[in-house]
């Protein structure tokens, strides 16, 4: 008899590593999404990216506009399948802002040969430029018509002086001149007319396409290089922030962001962390936070929730992982943040937000409320405990994220270092277009 076969729960690596076919690639994505198989802002914007780069490299398009459209469908499909998780429709936008610039180089690049260029690749390049904003040229001679009307055209022999004082000039023109085609190359005419070139436009298109497929893969992959090198980023801040002799808290179960962070900051800084909520090592899950502290000789002080302020007083600086940056500057944080948050802005003391660009969301965050995650409440309270649960009429919620308004927030540390509120609209502008800064709210 065979053995049984035990089935498993696919993770971020097994996803990453399986080999299937697009249609199967979007659905499996979006049922690890929806059943948060796949949790976490840094492991949703590797899985958008990833599925977002098998469109790019495996669904049929001839022009920009049909691979805009196939990166939309599947872009909009995992939103769909977890909308509080913004970073999915982060990184959907910056891969067709990132569509968009190809192609505007790839237009420009080829600006002479544009004309030239058969078929709808051209047609939608040319769409996606928008003329208002460009600044008119001043006029090049060379490639004027008249100049290029000159250049093709062939002199008639009647036009030709003839008879014994002919000059140098006609001698010259008698002979027959060069003649450029479409495409640059230069022919000599010998029957006073210009020899066609011929042209192979549907592999020069063929080879375009080709070159813009893997100009925008390698920009995919650069995203997934900056998400997976934002927390070294992030901690390379850490120095200037954090001063000798100084008291940090931050909450129970630290992220990794946070926990590089701090390490960092330990590695010449000496200070004291106060985490909030952890009971033993073992229950928050820092074993290495608290070896390499321990080895810098920085003391972890460990406070429960109602001691927060308490213990306020003491602290000059608390540390708050975002799941998500809005616009606006609120931030989507674990919950229990905002206690820290809360005490922190009472006391006049310094809330320091960490979170790479990929993050950082053009949306505002108007209804902070529907990108709330509740989760489990079993562990507040079983339905075995009593009849006040279920049937009694008792709501228990559980928030796993909650929402930080940018009036409690001072610094925003991203893997570009430290920016104040006012500034992270200049970070959106150098990360989105405009165009697709609404992409969600049709």
């Amino acid at each position: 008899m065979a053995p049984t076969q035990h089935g498993y729960a696919p993770t971020l690596d097994s996803f990453l590593h399986a080999k299937l076919h697009l249609e199967a690639a979007v659905e499996q994505a979006c049922s690890l999404l929806k059943r948060r198989q796949i949790r976490g802002p840094e492991s949703c914007a590797l899985v958008t990216a990833h599925v977002l780069s098998l469109v790019v490299s495996k669904a049929k398009w001839a022009d920009v506009d049909q691979l805009l459209d196939r990166v939309y469908q599947a872009g909009r499909k995992l939103v769909d399948a977890q909308p509080q998780e913004l970073v999915i429709g982060n990184i959907v936008r910056r891969v067709l802002g990132l569509i968009h610039d190809e192609a505007e180089a790839d237009r420009t690049e080829n600006g002479e040969e544009a004309p030239s260029i058969p078929g709808s690749m051209s047609n939608s390049i040319s769409d996606l430029r928008d003329p208002s904003q460009l600044a008119p040229s001043p006029p090049n001679l060379m490639t004027s018509p008249s100049y290029t009307a000159l250049a093709r055209t062939t002199r008639q022999p009647s036009l030709i002086a003839t008879g014994p004082y002919q000059s140098m000039f006609n001698l010259l023109s008698a002979a027959e001149p060069a003649s450029f085609s479409a495409s640059g190359e230069v022919s000599s005419a010998g029957s006073g007319a210009s020899t066609p070139v011929p042209t192979h436009g549907a592999k020069a298109e063929s080879g375009r396409v080709a070159a813009l497929r893997d100009e925008i893969l390698d920009g995919i992959e650069e995203i997934k290089d900056e998400i997976g090198q934002a927390d070294d980023q992030i901690a390379g801040f850490a120095e200037g922030q954090i001063r000798p002799g100084d008291t940090v808290m931050v909450g129970a179960e630290p992220s990794r962001t946070v926990e590089k962070f701090l390490i960092k900051a330990a590695a010449r800084r000496r200070y004291t962390l106060y985490l909030v909520g952890a009971i033993a090592p073992s229950a928050s899950g820092s074993s290495t936070l608290y070896k390499r502290l321990g080895a810098a000789k920085c003391p972890v002080v460990h406070l429960s929730n109602t001691a927060v302020s308490a213990y306020m007083p003491r602290v000059n600086r608390v540390v708050i992982d975002a799941h998500a940056i809005a616009a606006n500057g609120g931030i989507l944080a674990g919950a229990g943040s905002g206690r820290l948050a809360r005490a922190a802005r009472a006391q006049g003391r310094t809330v320091l937000v960490v979170g790479g660009v990929y993050k950082l969301s053009p949306e505002p965050l108007t209804n902070p409320d529907a990108f709330i995650e509740w989760g489990e409440p079993g562990q507040l309270a079983r339905f075995a405990d009593g009849s006040l649960v279920g049937d009694g009429g008792l709501a228990i919620e559980t928030a796993v994220t909650e929402f930080i308004p940018a009036s409690q927030i001072d610094i925003y540390v991203t893997n570009l270092g430290p920016h104040s509120k006012d500034y992270l609209e200049s970070v959106i502008a150098d990360h989105y277009k405009n165009e697709e800064l609404e992409l969600y709210k049709q």
